[in-house]
Parts: C-alpha cells; sequence; structure tokens
C-alpha cells in the first residue's frame, strides 16, 4: 500500500536533535542548578500557587533560552520531581497559545507564533517519557503521573485548536509515535512505565490520529511509519484492544452512509462513538478505515513468535539478557495466544457487522476489562451461548442468532477484504496450511492482494458446472501454499524450541475464532448467489482440517476443542445452502457430529460454550443430512485429497445411511433438553416416513445390499460408524431370545425386541422408533409437556406410515400391540399421579395421548381382534370416563359401575376418553365409510327420507320437485317435513327423530311395521331403518301357502251337526242337591234393593247386553242368510284373507321394544329435573334453525391451511396472489407438492370442511362457471371457489386452499362472520343430500349470559339443567335470530370468542371451536424473501368465516416457508406465535427434507400446530361436547313436559302434521 513511499521510522529511532538541550554539554551538577532556578521562577508566574502574571519574557531569544532550560529539566532524574513537574506544567500552560483564548502566562512571542513554539515543546516532551533506569516503583508512578498529565494536554490541544498547520500535526503525530515506540518497542516488563502508560498513550494515538484524519488528513509516509510502528508493538495487548477499538467505531460509521439507516446498527460505546469527530467526511471515514483494518499488518503473524520478536529492540534484550537466548523465549511473548485470539475476534466482529448481525456485547473486545458473565462475551463470534432456552420458543428449532441483513454484501465482498487473514489463521497448525515460510514473511514489506481474486479462465470453465470434481481441482490450485507438502514454519513445529506456553495448542482459540467467521460468511450466502471456487475450495479444505479430532495428551481422541465447537455452532446452514460441492464434507462433519451427540457427558473445551447450544446446532447440521442418503443413494463422495492411496474407493451417500440413523437414535437416548428433544423426535419421524416413502417408490430394491447379517439398527452398521451407544441401552443391540408363542404380548421393552430386523429398512426403523420413544416416554419424558406432545405425534406419525408389504415381518402384530399398551400404561402413570402433580399440563398430556391411541387403532384395526389389547384399551377407557378401574389390583374384587363413584382426572380428559371409546365402536374397521372419509355422519336428512317414503301423500309439490333453500325452514307452512316425524330426546345428549312410514316402493303382500330413526348425537347423525319382523329376512319370502291351491272337491256327504248347548258348569252338577251353604250367597238381583244406584248402573248393564245379544243375532241370521241365497244361486263361498294393514305406530313399538317407555325409565331423576325421554315441540320458532345449526356443528376438528407461492423479489399481496394463475409462473414441484397434500374435491359436491362455513358440511348444485376445468394453473384450481385439497381421519379434517385474486374477490362478497350477501351462492338451487341449504349456518337462539353452559363440575349435565330450568329461552334482538316464523332466518356462523370452561358463558359461546387457527404454506424462490413476504396482506384472502368479525393476528399465525434447492431437496423454515404448546413437529426450522415426504409433513405439522392451540387454549370445547351442548340447549327450549300418561296419549295418537 505504501511500497513507493518513504518511511519515517528512522527518524524516530535515531531521535530527533530538538530534543536535546545545551546545557547537556556541561557537567549534570551545573545543569540541573540552572534549571531548578529558571524553572522555579518560570512556574511562579503560571497561576498555580499564586495569581497568574504575564510573561516576563518578551523576545524570541529570550524564549528560546528559557526552553532550552526547559528541556534539560524534562531529561533530570526522576529524583528532581519537583523541577521536572514544574518543566511540565510551564509546557501545558504555553501550549495554550493554540487554543482559541491562550493564557495570560504565556510568553508573547508563543503567542504570536503559536505552531513554532508548539512544535519545539512537543518535541522536548519525549524526554518526559524515556524509561529511566533503577528507579523505584513510587518514582515510576510520579513519572506516569506526569506523562498522563502530557497526553492530557496534548489529547485536548489537538481536540480544541483551529490554530494548528499541518506541520504541527505532522510533529504531533511524530512525537506520539516516538513515545510509543519508546515505552512499548521493548519487550514487556512488568510494572515499569510502558506498562504503565500502555494502554494510555496507545489510545491518545489512535484518538488523536482519528482527529488527524479528519482534520488534517496524515501523509502516506506518516501512514507508512504508523503501521510499521504497529508492528513493532503487536507484543502488546493493549494494541489490539485500540485496534479493535477503532476499526468498530470506523465500521459503525462506515456501514451507516454504506447501507442506510435500515442496516442493522453496529453499536459501540457513546464514550468510544465520539471518537470520530462530527464533520469527518464519508471519503474520510472510508479511507481511515482500510488504513487502520492495515496498520498492525497480517494478524495471522501474532501466532508466530518468531515474526513478533524480530524487531531491533527484541534483538537488543536478547543480546544484552543473559536469561534470553532467543529473541521469541522472552516471557512476553506469552501472552500471543489471547493476542491472536483478540485480534481474529475483532475481524470476526466486523465480519459480523457486515453480514448484519453485529454482537450484542463488546465488552473485552476494545479493552483489558472483562465480564463475570458467559453470555456477555463469547468466543466463537456467533450465537451467544447463554444457557438453553427452555421449551417455550415460538418456533421449534428456531436459531436464536439475529436474522442477516437482507442488504448484506457478497459473500465475496466479504471475502476479499478479510478472507485472506481468516484462510490464514483457519490453517495455523495444519499440514498443508496456507502458511508460507518465515524467511518470505519476515522479508515481506506490506501484504499483497488475495490470491484468491486471481482466477484463470479455463479454471472457471471447469468448475462453472458447480460440481464437486471442480471444487475438488480447485483444492489445490487456489494456492502454491496449500499443497500438502508444504511444511509450517519452524517457529510452529519444532515444539523443542518453543516454550509450553506458545505451542500450537495454544493458539487454538484464535484460529476458532477465525473458522467461526469463515462458516458465518459462507453460511450467509444468499439465493442464486455465486462464491469465487476458490473461496469454496479453501473453505472446505479449512473445515476438513478443523473437523478433525485432536488426539489428547491422555490418548482419548472424543474431545470437542474450541475450533469444533466453532466450526459447529457456525454451520447450522452449512448444508441448507446451495453451495457448490459442500457434500464432500458430509463425511468429516458426520464424525465430528458422532463426537458430540452420543456423548451423554461431553464438556466443550471452551468455558464460553454452553453444552446445550453446542447440541442444538449440531442437531441442527444432523437434521439437515438425514435425508442425503436416499436422495443421492449410490453418489460417491470424492475425496479432498486422498494422498498417495491409489486404492482409495469413495464412499458413497448410501453407505452413511446406517451412521446417521445411529447416531439420531443414539442423540435421542441421552438428550436431556427439551427443544432438543423435539427436534431430534421430528427428524426421526422424517426418516422413518423418507424411508417408507422410498421403499414404496422402488418395490423391493434394498438398502443394505450385500448386508444380510441379522444386526439390530443401533448396532454399528460398518467399520466407520459410531460406536458410541451408552451402556444402559446396549441390551438393545445384544443377542436377544427370539420371541416365543406363549410370551405376553406386551412383555418387557429390552426383552421383546426382535433382533433379525433389516438395519437399513423403514420396518428397522418403525420398530426402533417405537421402542425407544415409548420407553423415553414412560420414564424421561412424560413430567415435560412438549416433549411428551412431540413424542406422542411421532408415534401418531408412525401409526400413519404405510410399510411395503414386501418388509413386514411377522411380529408387525406384536410391534403394534405394545404400542397401544405402552400408551395406555402411559395414561393410566398419568392419572395415578398425586393430585398436586394433577395441573393443565398433565390433563392436556393425558388427551393427547387418548387421540394418538384413537389414530394407532384406527390404522390398525386388526388390534381390537386381540382380547388381551381390547381389555386394555377398554380399560383406560373407563379410567379415563370414571376415574378409577372395575379390575383394581391382582386380588382385588371387581368394583360394579354402580358401586364407583364418577371422579375423572377432568372434563377434558373424561371428553376424549368417551371420543376414543366411540371412535372404537363406531369407526375402527369401518372407516372411511361408504359415504367416504368426507364425512362420519349419514348424509341423509328429514328431507332426503322423505323422498324415498312410501306415501306420495306425505310430500307436498315443493318438496316433491326440489328443496331448495333450508329444507328445515318453515316457509311452506304445514309442509315442512319436520312435521312427519316426532322428536324425542333421550338421557339428555342424543336426539331422536322418528318416521312412521315406510321408506322404499310400497308392497302390499309384505307391509311390516317401520321405523326409520334419524339419531343425532354427540359424534355425529346416523340414520336407521327399523322392521319389526316375526321371521327372519331370509325367509320372509317365502310362503307356507299356494297363492291359488284350487277348490278341494266337495264331499257328498254332508256332516251331522249335533246341536250342542254350551254350559258353564257340567250336567252332573244339577243333581246335586243344594246345602244351606249355597244358600249363603246372595243373588245378583237382591244386591240391588238397597242400592239405588247399583240397581241403575246393572239395569244399564243389562240393556248393553241385551243390545248386544239382538246385534249378534242379527249377525247370524245376516250370515245364514247369505249362505242360504249362495246355495240356491249355485255359487260358492271363497275364503280370502284379511286386508294388508299398513297403519303402524311404530314410533311407540320402537320407544317400547328398546325399554324407554318403561314406568321406571319414564320416572324423573332424582338428581335431574329432565326425563330419560322427552317429546320435543317441533312447533316452536326456531326449532328448524336449531336444527340445523345442530347438523352444522361437525363431529371432527376442523382446520384450514392456505398455500402461497412468492416469486424472487417479491413483496405485495396482489403478486403473490397472481403467481398462481399460470403454471409458467410457478415451480413444477409446487404443483406435485400440492398433489401430495390431499385430494381433489369439488365444493359443491363436498359434504366436509372445505376451508370456509359457507361451503361446507353440504352439498349443493355448482354455480355456473365453477366448476368449468382449468388446462392451466399454477395452483388456483384449488382457491376454495370450485375446489380444494382435502384430508380427513377419524379425528380430524383439513382443507388445502391457494388464495387467488379472484377467489379473494370472490370472499368479499362473504362478511368475515360467515354470512352471505345479496347475490351470492343462496340464489341457486340445492341438492337435497344434506340437511344444510346454500347458508350453512344459521343464528341460534343463544343461552342468556347468566346462564353457565360449561364448568369443571363431574356432574356435567346437573349443573347445565339446575343453570336452565328457569325455562325457556325467548329470541334476542342482538341474537341474530328472528322472531317471526315465516321469516328465513340470516345465516351466520358460530361467534369466535370463546368463554372459559370455568365460569359464564355469554351468547354463541356454545359454538366457540377454539379460534380459526392462521397457518400459511409459503414457498420461496428466494429464502431470503421470507423476511419481506407481507404476512397481514396475505391474512386478509385467508378468510374462513371462523373470525367472527375479528382481524387475524399477524402475530398469531403459524408460516411454513418452504425452499426449493437446487439439489432437489427442500429447506424449511418455521415462524409461529410464542406460547407453552405450539411447537409442533415432524416439521422444525431449518430441516431438510425430500420431494417424497414433503407434503405429509406439512399435513402433518399443520394438523399438530392447530391441535396444540387447542391444548393451550383453556376455553376450547372438542366438537363432540359443542354437538352435546347445542341439543341439551335445545331440549331446554323445545322439550315438552308431559306426564306419563299423557306420553302414551302422545304416543297413540298420530303424528301432527
Amino acid at each position: 500500500m505504501y511500497s513507493e513511499w518513504a518511511s519515517l521510522s528512522s527518524l524516530i529511532h535515531n531521535g530527533n536533535e530538538e530534543n536535546f538541550s545545551v546545557l547537556g554539554k556541561f557537567p549534570m551538577a551545573e545543569g540541573k542548578t540552572v534549571a531548578i532556578s529558571v524553572v522555579k521562577h518560570l512556574a511562579g508566574n503560571l497561576g498555580i500557587s499564586q495569581a497568574a502574571e504575564p510573561s516576563p519574557l518578551t523576545t524570541d531569544r529570550e524564549v528560546l533560552w528559557c526552553m532550552e532550560v526547559v528541556c534539560f529539566g524534562l531529561s533530570l532524574p526522576l529524583s528532581e520531581h519537583d523541577t521536572i513537574r514544574d518543566c511540565v506544567f510551564v509546557y501545558c500552560e504555553w501550549l495554550s497559545a493554540l487554543h482559541p483564548i491562550p493564557k495570560i502566562s504565556v510568553p508573547k512571542p508563543v503567542c504570536e507564533d503559536p505552531n513554532l513554539y508548539a512544535r519545539k515543546m512537543i518535541n522536548h516532551f519525549h524526554n518526559l517519557f524515556v524509561p529511566r533506569k533503577g528507579e523505584g516503583h513510587d518514582v515510576i508512578n510520579r513519572q506516569a503521573v506526569l506523562c498522563h498529565r502530557v497526553l492530557r494536554t496534548l489529547q485536548t490541544l489537538a481536540q480544541v485548536s483551529n490554530r494548528m498547520n499541518r506541520e504541527t500535526w505532522e510533529s504531533l503525530l511524530l512525537f506520539l509515535l516516538a513515545i510509543n515506540d519508546t515505552l512499548l518497542g521493548p519487550p514487556t516488563v512488568k510494572d515499569d512505565v510502558g506498562d504503565q502508560l500502555c494502554e494510555r498513550v496507545l489510545s491518545v494515538l489512535f484518538e488523536v490520529w482519528l482527529l488527524a484524519c479528519s482534520r488534517c488528513f496524515p501523509s502516506p509516509p506518516l501512514w507508512k511509519t504508523f503501521r510499521e510502528m504497529c508492528m513493532n508493538w503487536r507484543h502488546r495487548m493493549a494494541l489490539i484492544e485500540q485496534w479493535n477499538r477503532a476499526n468498530l467505531v470506523l465500521t459503525s460509521k462506515l456501514l451507516e452512509f454504506m447501507y442506510g439507516p435500515s442496516f442493522p446498527e453496529l453499536k459501540v460505546s457513546e464514550e468510544d462513538a465520539q471518537l470520530i469527530p462530527c464533520g469527518m467526511g464519508n471519503d474520510c471515514v472510508a479511507q481511515a478505515w482500510f488504513r487502520f483494518l492495515h496498520c498492525i499488518g497480517n494478524p495471522v503473524d501474532l501466532c508466530h513468535p518468531a515474526i513478533i520478536s524480530q524487531t531491533q529492540k527484541f534483538l537488543q534484550f536478547a543480546i544484552t539478557s543473559e536469561d534470553v537466548v532467543d529473541p521469541y523465549q522472552h516471557p512476553c511473548l506469552t501472552q500471543l495466544p489471547k493476542i491472536f485470539s483478540k485480534a481474529i475476534r475483532g475481524i470476526a466482529v466486523l465480519v459480523d457487522s457486515f453480514l448484519g448481525m453485529p454482537k450484542a456485547s463488546l465488552i473485552g473486545l476494545t479493552s483489558g476489562r472483562t465480564t463475570t458473565s458467559h453470555s456477555a462475551t463469547t468466543t466463537n463470534s456467533g450465537p451467544s451461548s447463554t444457557s438453553s432456552l427452555s421449551s417455550v420458543l415460538s418456533t421449534l428449532g428456531q436459531d436464536t442468532r439475529p436474522p442477516l441483513a437482507p442488504a448484506r454484501p457478497k459473500c465475496n465482498s466479504i471475502l476479499h477484504m478479510f478472507g485472506e487473514w481468516l484462510f490464514e489463521a483457519a490453517h495455523i497448525g495444519c499440514h498443508g496450511s496456507s502458511h508460507i515460510s518465515d524467511n518470505s514473511r519476515l522479508g515481506e514489506a506490506s501484504t499483497k492482494r488475495p490470491s484468491s481474486l486471481l482466477l484463470d479462465g479455463s479454471v472457471r470453465k471447469s468448475i462453472g458446472s458447480g460440481n464437486s470434481l471442480g471444487i475438488q481441482g480447485m483444492m489445490v490450485n487456489a494456492s502454491p501454499s496449500f499443497s500438502p507438502a508444504s511444511s509450517q514454519p519452524a517457529s510452529l513445529n519444532d515444539a523443542t524450541e518453543l516454550p509450553p506456553s506458545l505451542t500450537i495448542e495454544k493458539f487454538e482459540s484464535g484460529r476458532a475464532e477465525a473458522l467461526g467467521a469463515l462458516c458465518r460468511i459462507f453460511c450467509a450466502k444468499k439465493t442464486g448467489e455465486e462464491i469465487l471456487p476458490v473461496y469454496l475450495a479453501r473453505f472446505y479444505l479449512a473445515l476438513q482440517q478443523g473437523l478433525k479430532i485432536p488426539e489428547d495428551k491422555s490418548g482419548d481422541a472424543r474431545i470437542c476443542g474450541e475450533v469444533l465447537s466453532s466450526i459447529i455452532l457456525n454451520s447450522s446452514d452449512l448444508f441448507r445452502l446451495d453451495l457448490d460441492g459442500v457434500q464432500v464434507l458430509v463425511p468429516y462433519v458426520l464424525d465430528a457430529l458422532e463426537v458430540v451427540l452420543p456423548d451423554k457427558e461431553l464438556s466443550p473445551k471452551s468455558p464460553y460454550v454452553s453444552k446445550t447450544e453446542l447440541r442444538r446446532a449440531s442437531i441442527h447440521i444432523l437434521l439437515s443430512m438425514l435425508v442425503l442418503p436416499l436422495h443421492f443413494q449410490t453418489l460417491p463422495i470424492r475425496e479432498l485429497s486422498t494422498g498417495s492411496d491409489k486404492n482409495y474407493t469413495p464412499l458413497t451417500f448410501i453407505q452413511l445411511k446406517p451412521r446417521l440413523m445411529n447416531l439420531l437414535i443414539n442423540a435421542l437416548q441421552v438428550e436431556s433438553d427439551p427443544q432438543n428433544t423435539q427436534m431430534l423426535l421430528g427428524g426421526l419421524l422424517l426418516s422413518v416416513q423418507d424411508a417408507a416413502a422410498y421403499e414404496e417408490m422402488e418395490q423391493g430394491i434394498q438398502l443394505d445390499q450385500g448386508q444380510d447379517t441379522p444386526s439390530n439398527l443401533l448396532s454399528s452398521a460398518s467399520d466407520t460408524m459410531s460406536s458410541h451407544s451408552l451402556s444402559d441401552y446396549r441390551s438393545l443391540t445384544e443377542d436377544l431370545p427370539e420371541l416365543q408363542e406363549g410370551d405376553a404380548a406386551f412383555g418387557n421393552l429390552y426383552y421383546d425386541y426382535p433382533c433379525r430386523l433389516s438395519k437399513n429398512s423403514a420396518h428397522a426403523l418403525f420398530v426402533q422408533a417405537t421402542y425407544l420413544v415409548c420407553h423415553r416416554l414412560m420414564s424421561s419424558w412424560k413430567s415435560d409437556l412438549n416433549v411428551s406432545l412431540a413424542a406422542l405425534e411421532l408415534l401418531a406419525g408412525l401409526a400413519r406410515t404405510h410399510i411395503r408389504k414386501t418388509a413386514r415381518k411377522l411380529t408387525d402384530d406384536l410391534e403394534c400391540k405394545r404400542a397401544v399398551k405402552w400408551l395406555c400404561d402411559y395414561v393410566a402413570q398419568q392419572c395415578s399421579r398425586p393430585p398436586p402433580a394433577h395441573s393443565k399440563d398433565l390433563h392436556s398430556s393425558i388427551v393427547a395421548a387418548f387421540q394418538t391411541a384413537a389414530t394407532w387403532l384406527s390404522a390398525h384395526p386388526f388390534l381390537l381382534h386381540d382380547k388381551e389389547c381390547l381389555t386394555t384399551v377398554l380399560e383406560v377407557v373407563e379410567l379415563g370416563i370414571s376415574g378409577t378401574k372395575s379390575q383394581g389390583k391382582p386380588g382385588e374384587p371387581i368394583k360394579m359401575k354402580e358401586e364407583k363413584e364418577l371422579k375423572p382426572a377432568s372434563m377434558r380428559v373424561r371428553d376424549a376418553a368417551e371420543a376414543l371409546l366411540t371412535v372404537i365402536l363406531e369407526q375402527v374397521g369401518y372407516f372411511p365409510s361408504p359415504c367416504g372419509a368426507e364425512s362420519l355422519s349419514s348424509l341423509l336428512d328429514e328431507a332426503a327420507l322423505l323422498r324415498h317414503c312410501r306415501s306420495p301423500s306425505s310430500l307436498t309439490p315443493p318438496f316433491h320437485r326440489n328443496c331448495s333453500n333450508s329444507i328445515l325452514n318453515e316457509q311452506y307452512k304445514g309442509s315442512s317435513p319436520l312435521h312427519h316425524f316426532r322428536y324425542f330426546v333421550i338421557e339428555n345428549s342424543t336426539m331422536l327423530a322418528l318416521l312412521e312410514e315406510p321408506l322404499g316402493v310400497a308392497d302390499e303382500q309384505d307391509s311390516q311395521p317401520t321405523v326409520t330413526l334419524l339419531i343425532r348425537g354427540p359424534f355425529g347423525r346416523h340414520a336407521w331403518s327399523m322392521q319389526l319382523r316375526h321371521l327372519p329376512r331370509h325367509k320372509s319370502g317365502s310362503k307356507y301357502h299356494a297363492p291359488n291351491p284350487g277348490r278341494p272337491i266337495p264331499m257328498g256327504e254332508a256332516p251331522v251337526r249335533s246341536d250342542i248347548k254350551p254350559r258353564y258348569f257340567p250336567e252332573s252338577v244339577d243333581r246335586i242337591p243344594l246345602c244351606k251353604v249355597d244358600h249363603s250367597i246372595p243373588s245378583l238381583e237382591s244386591t240391588f234393593v238397597e242400592d239405588e244406584k247399583s240397581s241403575m248402573e246393572h239395569s244399564h248393564l243389562a240393556r248393553l247386553m241385551e243390545r248386544q245379544v239382538a246385534a249378534e243375532a242379527a249377525a247370524v241370521q245376516k250370515s245364514k242368510a247369505l249362505l242360504e241365497q249362495i246355495r240356491d244361486s249355485g255359487g260358492q263361498v271363497e275364503c280370502t284373507p284379511p286386508p294388508v294393514c299398513h297403519e303402524f305406530q311404530t314410533a311407540r313399538l320402537f320407544l317400547s321394544h328398546f325399554g324407554f317407555l318403561s314406568s321406571e325409565s319414564l320416572k324423573e331423576p332424582l338428581n335431574s329435573p329432565i326425563a330419560p325421554l322427552m317429546a320435543l315441540d317441533i312447533n316452536q320458532t326456531g326449532f328448524s334453525n336449531d336444527l340445523e345449526t345442530l347438523d352444522g356443528i361437525s363431529c371432527r376438528t376442523c382446520d384450514t391451511v392456505h398455500l402461497f407461492y412468492v416469486r424472487a423479489r417479491q413483496k405485495t399481496a396482489e403478486e403473490i396472489l397472481a403467481n398462481v394463475n399460470s403454471s409458467s409462473t410457478v415451480n413444477p414441484h409446487f404443483l406435485e407438492f400440492l398433489s401430495s397434500l390431499g385430494w381433489p374435491v369439488s365444493v359443491h359436491k363436498h359434504s366436509g370442511w372445505s376451508g370456509h362455513v359457507s361451503t361446507s358440511w353440504r352439498v349443493t348444485e355448482s354455480q355456473s362457471g365453477f366448476d368449468l376445468p382449468v388446462s392451466d394453473h399454477g395452483g388456483s384450481l384449488y382457491n376454495g371457489e370450485s375446489k380444494v385439497l382435502y384430508w380427513a381421519d377419524v379425528n380430524s379434517e383439513i382443507a388445502f386452499v391457494v388464495p387467488t385474486l379472484k377467489s379473494q374477490k370472490f370472499m368479499d362478497t362473504i362478511s368475515t362472520d360467515g354470512s352471505l350477501t345479496s347475490g351470492d351462492l343462496s340464489s341457486g338451487p340445492a341438492s337435497f343430500d344434506r340437511s344444510f341449504s346454500d347458508k350453512s349456518y344459521i343464528t341460534p337462539v343463544p343461552v342468556p349470559p347468566e346462564k353457565p353452559m360449561r364448568t369443571f363440575s363431574l356432574d356435567l349435565e346437573r349443573q347445565q339443567q339446575l343453570a336452565q330450568q328457569d325455562g325457556s329461552v325467548t329470541c334476542s334482538a342482538g341474537s341474530g335470530a328472528s322472531c317471526n316464523p315465516n321469516e328465513i332466518m340470516p345465516p351466520a356462523p358460530p361467534p369466535p370468542t370463546r368463554q372459559k370452561r370455568l365460569g359464564r358463558q355469554g351468547p354463541g359461546s356454545l359454538y366457540t371451536s377454539g379460534g380459526d387457527t392462521k397457518v400459511l404454506v409459503i414457498w420461496l424462490e428466494s429464502f431470503e424473501d421470507w423476511i419481506h413476504v407481507p404476512i397481514g396482506d396475505l391474512l386478509n384472502s385467508m378468510v374462513t368465516g371462523l373470525e367472527g368479525g375479528a382481524r387475524p393476528n399477524e402475530r398469531e399465525s403459524f408460516v411454513i416457508f418452504l425452499h426449493a434447492l437446487q439439489t432437489g431437496l427442500l429447506r424449511v423454515k418455521l415462524q409461529g406465535p410464542s406460547g407453552r404448546m405450539t411447537i409442533a413437529t415432524p416439521l422444525v426450522d431449518g430441516m431438510v427434507v425430500s420431494r417424497r415426504v414433503l407434503g405429509t409433513l406439512v399435513r402433518q405439522t399443520s394438523l399438530n400446530m392447530c391441535r396444540r392451540r387447542r391444548l393451550e387454549n383453556d376455553t376450547y370445547h372438542p366438537p363432540h361436547v359443542r354437538r352435546r351442548l347445542k341439543i341439551q340447549e335445545m331440549t331446554q327450549k323445545y322439550m315438552i313436559k308431559m306426564s306419563e300418561p299423557e306420553l302414551y296419549t302422545y304416543l297413540f295418537s298420530s303424528p301432527p302434521s
């Protein structure tokens, strides 16, 4: 930089002639006498002890003579302290001549020409700073005090003077350089004057130099001299501290004007910020920044004692000292490792500043002060290694480092500036490093331009494709010094010549800083940014060397030194970026991770590195490597340097899969941090599902070719595999006895482990994950809610994982049974914990366990065929519902149901157990139903059933033609289908709608009593049709007589007819004589003589009997006459059966046969005002609306995920929404991803959740243009107008919507509360398949706020009924319901506000669904755009109708960012609200996934996010509870209170029409 300029170093070393006084020519005694007398008189006029007086010196000759005396006085021995002090005072006062207002004591000639005299005085001050030999400690302290006074005066002069010319500035700067060289040039001696003044003289030098840059920019010779002098002082720690200080303050100013105010500010202390003068221009700042940066030369020289000690004063000291043979053996050089570390750390902080991630604290970097907090300063210049974060972070695995600045410079630019130093520092102590010999280094006068900037054109072509071969070719050609044959400098290699404190291991901290800074630079690569291949090559070589595990002196190679820690902490994004050829580092990184993750007792060497943070960074790297083996498969991994081994065979990616899986399992075994554990669980599920999807695609390709040895996955998969399994888990890898047929299905975990599993198969991972997670869930994780939820989510994901048939084993049944048994044991163990341990978190984990068990049973229906499994599940269901098990401990008697007290752990636990029981009874083995997965309920409603009735008269013309709008509304008075049904409520939880008219075509010959039921319960709506038959159905069609048997042949002889008179007693009775006893019984007539009333009744009865006798006699006579008439006419009497009866009171028959009409059943229970059977009055206003609202409450949870595609540099919602209109504007993999999320369904033919309440849970006729085929789209087909993507299981349903500008306009016609405006979908005809009309929700009549709906009381119904026994609820003006029965109710969704489960609830709180969780999946073309995505604007296009008018909150939304890498893999970034349970798996922030499982993982993560959100919400009601509460509300409003006789009369009468 200054090679063509002359240096002024010789002037400083040889001294200035002006520093010598003429009195020095005389003997010391005479000179001392003159100086003492003259200086004492001069000091007397300064005003120190008395008032200041004008100086008597009036001519230049007088002043110059006195200055000769003062110059001599400053060089006196320190024993003459008073005289030296007076000399200092005189000059300090006279220098005020350069101030705007000089002091009165300044001589007139000095005031007239202040610059001339100031230069002389400044030069004379040099004598004061010359060290005196043989002085004591106290005397040296006095000298230091006077030096401080001089430095303070000169510093003030530079700050306030506006009269200094260039010559004076240069004299001042040269003086500061000279005194610094005088004090700091020699080797450090403790407590000498140089040691005491070191920090002060350097700070003044740097501060005054910065002032000079603003007011009189130093000339190139001065800059060159400044640089040469600083290189002589590099053995002083204070120099590096002041160098860092100046660099930081200049960099802060530089960033401000280079990148603008939006760039992250580099905060410096207020004291340091004042170093930059206010008027310093931008160009001046830039020039000064670059020169200060290079003023100490190459910082890497600090690790070479021979170079640092190669100065004139070190050589003089070695010559004159008897203890020091070689200059580099001086004791002061033992501080070089710390100095080197601080210098490299300063560079690293500058790198961070340019990346936009400035340090939060710079204490210890710019001063010798240290901090007691390890979190304030970090050794690795990376993320602050504070204590481990708890599991309440907003997003799982989210990086705690500050985000990189979007406007940061390119990596190449930063490397051009700092790369040469960092690369060289990263290679110290390594074979094949970039160091050059000491001799050539010593001969250099200045550093050269980094050779990395020179790139041959032919080399560019060879590596332009970015493949690993080109990168490897650059490994050797990057620099001549990269040859493996190049040797380390002798001063570092020859350990016998260096003291122990200067061995290369002592410089590890600085090397760690350099590698950390390099990692951060390369991990700051932007999407599409190119980095010079030569830089990549040098970086990979540096990492290769840094990742090598050094041999410890004790022989243990498994240590985590500072270098390894720094690389791991700062390389989380290494495999998440499109770095060309980065895959060559995979084996080395894997070696390093195998040191950190499996070792539970690992203690990092650096005290500033948190073990938890180190493990977390390692897990981040591991999660980015898990999918590489199956993605690249047999692609070889080229070795960076193969050496002389010609037979070397490169590794393939597939060979690393066993090591990765083994490492993942081992890490999960020993991990104790909750957040780290959840990240590992997400990676484990990714591995299982990716392997299963790969095997399903490959169909029979075995991943472990040539490895048929029976082994467990945890055992060593290869010679190079990690063998660090824990001793407490090695039993899994040992030879275990085979399973016997008689073994218990749920035996010991380790005893029953199947040994002969293919270590690389998905089935092996499935079994391994199930065993490990279940075991640790029971033993270690049960007390942590978030870890328990993550483990249960993993188990649920495993239950849904499809293993190809050819890979399944005979033990599959046993494995699944064992998993369910573990879940049941977990629930039992959690429920059995003591009362103080019961909390919301505990109950949330139990609820999640019940949901996971439901997933396992529905995915594996065969489990219920096993008696023991069924018993275990039902026992835990009983435990959840009642709080205890009927079968207690062995030997205890069985406790019957009526003997138990209903005390579940909580209402939430009871609700979850009921849901599991319903799944067992209704869904396991039958899901999906014939109606499809989109509905668990029957699609039939009242109108649909009436349409199939046999009697045409039951349908009025409006229903016979079409059931437009609401089929349950009341606009057709007397024609509503509801009037053909009888409605009853059973047990205050189930509503029955009974239709007594038969279905189908009328069959006069086979008419049976038929009843059709619509059963509306907590778990859906079901349609039953029943017939009362006396024969089985398969025999009902056979007749026992011929249809026309023909007339038999008449008998020729007439039968003999005997006229027998019927008698009540035999004839023998008449022959028995009567006795007195017989006369004791009076006759009937005698009883009426005295009783007139009885006589009248007897007469009336006699007349009735006579009338009946006459009628019967007339009938007999009529029959005889008819027979005689037929006989006379010659005809025959034909026997015909009676006509078939078509009218039955089947409702009464059904209720009677099912035991609902017994006297016991009709009695009101003592603890409830509502009888078990209650009839409902359908004629009351609002019944049809409430019934439709009940059908609109799904029996499953419903969630919506909205997907967006963001092209590079897009920042507005309009641009983003327009991307999906054409396939040409989206990545083809985006469309592939959409197809993997769910099933495409037509909104108008779909009976499940469709993403908006206005089109959900009903089937309608499509509107014009909605279902037109779209040939070219980028996902806009699924915008919710005509189609959506849908997925459902027994517990939940989820819709995936791709919003567009068109759909946003469509949603604008729908208010945020779900109602439709004029001209919307309701104008068209509707289908009959569901009871929903085009208006989805009818506003229910609200419950008064003073009536509590739900509490924590175990007697839910009792609380509900007692609170509402005052009377029915009337229409409310503010509820949105109309009291006019002829008016159609305006549709509205349930209000989103949820009242707390504990306490009172307001209007509409019955239908609160736990809030509408907003989940966004955003596909990014440029990963850096995630910061600019307008989430708030995109939320406006995500209307679902569940918002209730509230504006969606951006901070409450979950965002899953996806970025496609050039390798075909995808990078994941998660963003979400902070909360205790919002960290959902399996996706983890920073995870790299394959396209095979992307859709599955996104869907599972979205579902888990929403489920955790519901678990966290105190006011959330499960769907079946909301349905039950709605039924109870309708019972209170519409029940008919009747006595038992009135109920019987009601049943015997026909239904009202």
